[in-house]
């Protein structure tokens, strides 16, 4: 079956990489991600800038040149990027702004509610939040008034799965990534995601898997099989996440 990789990170020490939180990733360049996803039919995917590479979109550029025009890029922006840059990135191929609430390197949450309209009208890009869901509540009411916004890693906690199922209610899609990282009970979180909205889910390997207890492997794939008709595990594994990054 086709895949969309919604959510991987290429790390190459070519470009800025910085210490974050006491922790230095791994090297994981392009060739790496495409030797570890060979056996499997990569129809396009999204590269998203980790806290490690704060504001730096040269190691992006550079990837998506490599990658090719299926992908595109998640990228961290500070808040005084002109429009022009803004710009200048949509036409390289970036196609999101990311908020990294959980690990930092990213603009801060403040600036969420005018950064992601304003992304959002000049280039129509939506903006991904790394967050533990069981913090939403402070800000879903900002969260379901803008126009394009997904959350990382099934919200992470079994704490934060009805807030997270609250915004998917109005059309926050969410990342079906990062099983070994989340602290949930990923079949559940899966179901009630894709009951409460067939539109929501975004399957990602979330390769190299960087400070995950347990690394991506196939039958993450293999599990959404498993749980949906060939129908909607194509709309997860595929067609959605297509479809909100290639609109």
């Amino acid at each position: 079956m086709k895949i969309f990789d919604a959510h991987f990170h290429i790390i190459d020490f070519d470009f800025p990489i910085t210490e974050n939180q006491g922790y230095v990733p791994p090297s994981y360049v392009v060739e790496d991600y495409q030797k570890d996803t060979a056996a499997y039919t990569i129809g396009g995917g999204a590269i998203v800038t980790g806290s490690f590479q704060g504001f730096d979109h040269d190691y992006l550029v550079n990837a998506l040149e490599k990658m090719g025009s299926a992908f595109c890029g998640v990228t961290q922006l500070p808040f005084s990027v002109t429009d022009d840059e803004i710009i200048d990135l949509h036409k390289k191929g970036v196609r999101a702004l990311r908020f990294n609430v959980k690990r930092g390197g990213s603009e801060d949450l403040s600036k969420l509610d005018y950064f992601a309209r304003r992304v959002y009208d000049l280039v129509g890009w939506h903006s991904e939040l790394y967050i533990d869901a069981k913090d939403l509540p402070d800000i879903a009411p900002t969260l379901e008034k803008l126009p394009a916004i997904s959350i990382d890693h099934l919200g992470l906690s079994e704490e934060g799965l009805p807030h997270l199922l609250k915004l998917v209610e109005k059309g926050v899609r969410v990342k079906a990534t990062g099983f070994g990282r989340v602290e949930l009970d990923v079949e559940n979180a899966l179901k009630s995601i894709y009951a409460t909205n067939p539109e929501a889910l975004m399957f990602g390997t979330d390769l190299p898997s960087t400070r995950a207890k347990r690394p991506f492997a196939y039958a993450d794939v293999e599990l959404i099989q498993e749980l949906f008709d060939a129908m909607a595990a194509e709309k997860i594994l595929y067609q959605n996440a297509m479809s909100f990054y290639f609109k």
